[in-house]
């Protein structure tokens, strides 16, 4: 019809994505920073600032990333464990099945005698069946057969990416306390804005993932220079 305006639904679908980067990148911005405030307490070496940071970096990235692979790759055994259970049972007891397709448009307010036809057409289309069983009962999306090497180079970049940031004041100043305080306010600013961005993105109040990220940066770093100052 003339002037009809057609509604556009725009959703957000890189939830993965920004899940991966937010893990990385807020321990690569906090661990380092932490780690260099801590050998900023206890030694005035930069170089040795540098090194114990790069090597932090290395390790970190590649711990994370490993952690990222072996969630993703454990969440799609899940899965298909439970898709091969779901499977099994159509075929082998399709009455409590077809029953627990019932309860599950119940739980959205639709009658059992209401369900019967739908649940009836399910039952004749297998595949079909145990999708629904997948998605409504268990909550189980299908999983992205990239997804633990996507999510492991995801981590560990956003984790080297962020860590650079409170060690390069490191590498350009030859004072270890003039470089502390200018990682402090560069870490801060970075945590500020990372903390910003990821609330826009997951819905939580900006400035309050802000001002949360930059408080919990904080308190890390400042907990290291401490321990550091008494130790050394």
């Amino acid at each position: 019809m003339p002037g009809t305006q057609h509604h556009i639904e725009k959703h957000f679908t890189a939830g993965n994505f920004v899940r991966d980067v937010v893990i990385g990148m807020s321990d690569g911005l906090t661990v380092p920073f932490a780690l260099a405030a801590g050998l900023s307490g206890a030694v005035q070496n930069t170089r040795l600032i540098v090194v114990g940071g790069l090597a932090e970096i290395a390790a970190g990235s590649i711990a994370m990333g490993l952690g990222g692979y072996l969630a993703a790759h454990g969440d799609a055994e899940h899965y298909d464990q439970e898709r091969e259970r779901e499977e099994r049972e159509v075929k082998e007891i399709p009455e409590e099945e077809m029953a627990e397709v019932s309860r599950v448009f119940q739980q959205y307010g639709i009658a059992a005698e209401q369900s019967a036809p739908i649940v009836e057409a399910l039952s004749r289309r297998p595949e079909a069946w145990v999708d629904f069983m997948m998605r409504f009962e268990l909550g189980l999306e299908p999983p992205d057969p990239k997804r633990a090497l996507t999510s492991a180079v995801t981590i560990a970049g956003a984790y080297v990416a962020g860590g650079f940031i409170p060690l390069s004041p490191y590498m350009a100043l030859s004072s270890a306390s003039t470089g502390l305080m200018v990682s402090a306010i560069v870490t801060l600013a970075a945590l500020g804005v990372f903390g910003f961005i990821k609330g826009r993105f997951t819905g939580t109040p900006p400035w309050r993932s802000s001002s949360q990220t930059m408080v919990i940066g904080g308190l890390a770093a400042g907990a290291a220079f401490v321990l550091a100052k008494l130790i050394a």
